[in-house]
């Protein structure tokens, strides 16, 4: 699922350390699969800044979230248990969570929805009528609230990205098949080598050629090492 981040600046790492408390489902990196949201939050927090903000593209690999099986809390409206919710982690001002959820998904407290929370919480309307006033536009909001919960969250790779995943890919299961070793080996063989160092780098262009064309420089790399230790014990 793609999902934005909506702030005055570009996100490139997560901390939750400098997430704010208090907020509708506690502290945490909140996103949402509406663009249009993002972008209104960008331009907010924007303002604040003295810019126009920026939207950071995310994707949330949910398959994933269920494989590590992680704790995730799903509201689809707005509803008493919604409200009750929003209420507890609203007044908790420590950076401590009130909840125990690695993911909390929810529909968005809005401004406006905000200050009848407000109300609610000061008693000036009673949770029927906050309820019955409600009326639900498009919202969606996405909180991951642990460390955990961030593995499931990553930035689109792009084409760069992609052609040299693809290539490790091969290369890994082309290691393990001829020098009859298990993958965590294979994989440790290939990213502390001097031809993934070349690959990474952007400037070689190494990921244009064709895999087989690395694997053969990864193998003589091997091999001379092996040679050289050799050399060395006898």
């Amino acid at each position: 699922m793609k999902v934005y981040h909506g702030s005055y600046t570009e996100i490139d790492i997560i901390d939750l350390s400098f997430c704010e408390t208090g907020k509708d489902f506690g502290q945490g990196f909140y996103v949402t699969n509406l663009r249009k949201q993002a972008e209104i939050w960008a331009n907010k927090k924007g303002k604040r800044k003295g810019n126009s903000g920026v939207v950071t593209e995310f994707e949330y690999n949910e398959n994933l979230s269920r494989l590590m099986k992680l704790k995730t809390l799903f509201f689809e409206d707005y509803c008493d248990e919604w409200l009750e919710f929003v209420v507890l982690d609203r007044k908790n001002e420590t950076a401590r969570q009130m909840h125990d959820y690695d993911i909390v998904e929810v529909p968005v407290a809005d401004d406006k929805v905000a200050t009848e929370v407000d109300k609610y919480i000061e008693g000036v309307i009673s949770k029927e009528q906050f309820l019955s006033d409600l009326t639900h536009n498009p919202s969606h909001q996405i909180c991951f609230c642990t460390m955990q919960s961030l593995q499931a969250l990553s930035q689109p790779k792009g084409k760069i990205d992609i052609a040299i995943y693809d290539i490790g890919d091969k290369v890994v299961q082309s290691l393990m098949a001829e020098y009859r070793i298990k993958e965590m080996e294979a994989t440790d063989r290939y990213y502390t080598s001097n031809t993934y160092t070349q690959l990474a780098d952007e400037r070689t262009e190494y990921y244009l050629k064709p895999w087989r064309e690395i694997y053969e420089l990864l193998k003589q790399e091997i091999n001379n090492a092996n040679f050289l230790e050799n050399m060395a014990q006898e």
